[in-house]
């Protein structure tokens, strides 16, 4: 029994002798997402066909300016998502 005691001191006093080694330095390369700012301008808002409308004008005259503006709105639109878009 004292033989086991004293191999256990020994082989421990060997580990305590050896130095650690210390990890050696290396340059990491870490991506970081940096913000932004958004320098897009804004699209002009059209001169809408609706506006001018007045109530003596012929219903088709209504009707072809209202089409116009919806034409004007979805193209409006189109470019409003192209800036939002350019900005993410």
């Amino acid at each position: 029994m004292r033989w086991i005691i004293v191999g256990m001191v020994v082989a421990l006093a060997g580990c305590a002798g050896q130095p650690v080694a210390e990890p050696e330095p290396r340059v990491v390369r870490v991506e970081v997402p940096v913000p932004v700012p958004c320098r897009v301008k804004a699209p002009a808002v059209p001169a809408w066909a609706a506006e001018g409308l007045r109530k003596q004008y012929s219903l088709e005259a209504k009707v072809r300016a209202l089409l116009a503006e919806r034409r004007q709105a979805k193209g409006y639109i189109t470019e409003l998502q192209a800036a939002i878009t350019s900005c993410q």
